[in-house]
């Protein structure tokens, strides 16, 4: 058996980002800290966290007057960040840089008065973040079949932005349904799908046609994990998402020659590793890694206050 890595794969900017805010907070403030929603979507991820002292909870008033707050890499609402100033909180603002820009894209559209649809899964953070920031009227689309029936203030003056970790095919389907709705669309200049998001589905992608088997590391509720788990699957290669090697199923692998691994936006690298070292032990003579993007971007981390 052979093993081929995707390239890129793992950690992006944003999301090492969120995770450097957190250690500087727990280092510069002591802990606890406390942190809104999950910083990232992956289990190891927080659980190391949590053993250095951040807290995460799903309610502002289960944080104590004062304390220090971070926001996710997914975002917030504006009431969740008046909120969290009436409740006397201390803030630090971990959302991705690309997101940001989401969001100040939307507020534009809105002030110049578009209804704004907002692409993405119904119910992710980063969606309910990106609403919550709306200035005017806003819709999320999460499939090309409700774009027949939204009902806007003027067909002429409607724009979009997409959730930064949809699939890349499926969200050609849902613009392909709104240019036909509304011939007028306002569209940005380049797509809201982050460039970690296109490279990882790009590099699964390739992968997908070169193996017969495809392991993407990332939790469950991680979307863009999920969306290369259907990358490979759109491809017709066999795709499994795991949380780490112990989920492996020696059965998956009774006559696979070739074994692709690649891993979420927020699936650190020491569980593909280990997730390499499981099929060496089952016998994996070979590891190969694809020639891919090389990704140099990444983001200042905020300075503290005293």
């Amino acid at each position: 058996m052979k093993v081929v890595l995707a390239k890129p794969r793992g950690f992006c900017a944003g999301v090492n980002r969120a995770i450097a805010i957190v250690h500087q907070a727990l280092e510069h403030y002591q802990p606890p800290v406390y942190v809104l929603h999950e910083i990232v979507h992956n289990t190891h991820v927080l659980e190391e966290l949590r053993r250095r002292g951040a807290v995460f909870v799903e309610e502002l008033e289960d944080i104590p007057q004062g304390s220090v707050t971070i926001f996710s890499a997914h975002g917030v609402s504006r009431i969740v960040e008046e909120k969290a100033r009436d409740l006397g909180l201390r803030t630090i603002d971990a959302t991705c840089p690309l997101v940001s820009k989401v969001h100040r894209r939307m507020i534009r559209l809105n002030t110049q008065g578009f209804d704004v649809l907002v692409i993405g899964h119904k119910g992710h953070p980063e969606v309910e973040g990106t609403c919550g920031q709306a200035v005017g009227p806003v819709h999320v689309v999460s499939k090309a079949s409700e774009v027949v029936d939204l009902q806007v203030t003027d067909p002429n003056k409607v724009g979009y932005v997409t959730q930064t970790t949809l699939s890349v095919d499926d969200t050609e389907e849902m613009l392909k349904a709104i240019r036909r709705r509304f011939p007028h669309i306002e569209e940005p200049e380049r797509t809201d799908i982050c460039y970690a998001t296109t490279n990882r589905q790009a590099a699964v992608r390739e992968l997908a046609d070169r193996v017969d088997l495809v392991l993407i590391v990332g939790s469950k509720n991680s979307s863009n994990s999920n969306r290369l788990r259907e990358v490979a699957e759109l491809r017709h290669t066999p795709a499994h998402l795991i949380d780490d090697a112990s989920e492996m199923d020696p059965q998956w692998f009774d006559g696979v020659e070739r074994v692709g691994v690649s891993a979420g936006a927020s699936a650190p690298e020491h569980l593909v590793v280990e997730v390499v070292a499981w099929l060496q032990r089952q016998g994996a003579e070979t590891v190969e890694e694809m020639e891919g993007e090389e990704e140099r971007i990444s983001f200042l981390v905020p300075e503290l206050e005293a």
